[in-house]
């Protein structure tokens, strides 16, 4: 587990303020939080690089591999949010004359969390959705599209309503889904590079023209034309080049 340096500062700066039981319970729901995550992350055989928390947040460093059944990473998401809701029956049942203001930062860092803005939780969610209907690397930049006009519209609630905190959040999640953005080229190539090197036998198929329809949980067959290719036949000629 890495702590990020801002932590400290905010740590020293809440006993000052006499407020660190706020900061201790923040902190122990954003840890317990990111453990539900890496422990359904072990269950399923990946890798935990590192856990890092920042002042008020925190993000799970791990792979799973980018071909994982829609179900597992549905598991692995989901089980942050559960191990959060436990940890806050648990604080609850041990300062029960706290439990309200337990309760009010236990669903403010959920319902925060839980917005459909990649890369939270929501928003990861939120591409695991569009992985059933849609290629997977249309699947990204919907959602994409989906957290910049949710931004636009925190945006619209800062100018009707100055709040310091929703410009923070505003420019933090502008600026991590912008950063996302970037990624995704290297999504879609270790995507497909999982696929050429592993040959998984998924159980669901479908004909594509190339392989920018390719969809997550199906092989497919590639039409040429009027000609017909296997994936495993497509992908070397694709990587046979690199």
């Amino acid at each position: 587990m890495e702590i990020h340096p801002l932590f400290y500062l905010i740590a020293f700066v809440s006993v000052l303020t006499a407020s660190f039981f706020s900061f201790v319970v923040i902190t122990f729901l954003i840890v317990v939080h990111e453990i539900g995550h890496v422990l359904l992350v072990l269950f399923f055989g990946g890798t935990v690089f590192k856990i890092l928390i920042y002042p008020l947040g925190g993000i799970s460093k791990f792979s799973t591999g980018f071909n994982l059944s829609i179900g597992k990473e549905f598991l692995i998401l989901i089980f942050g949010p559960l191990f959060q809701m436990l940890a806050w029956i648990i604080l609850c049942l041990i300062f029960p004359s706290k439990a309200e203001i337990i309760t009010t930062y236990n669903f403010g860092i959920l319902i925060f969390n839980l917005l459909p803005i990649y890369p939270l939780d929501g928003g990861k969610l939120l591409v695991l959705l569009f992985h059933y209907f849609l290629p997977y690397r249309k699947s990204f930049y919907m959602c994409f599209c989906f957290g910049y006009c949710l931004l636009f519209v925190i945006l619209l609630g800062f100018l009707y309503s100055f709040s310091l905190n929703l410009l923070f959040l505003f420019f933090f999640l502008i600026i991590k889904l912008t950063k996302e953005v970037e990624q995704v080229p290297y999504f879609y190539d270790r995507f497909l590079l999982e696929r050429y090197l592993n040959h998984y036998n998924f159980k669901k198929s479908k004909i594509v023209n190339s392989k920018e329809d390719f969809q997550r949980s199906y092989r497919h067959l590639i039409k040429d034309g009027s000609n017909y290719y296997l994936e495993e036949e497509y992908l070397e000629k694709k990587f046979k080049k690199c």
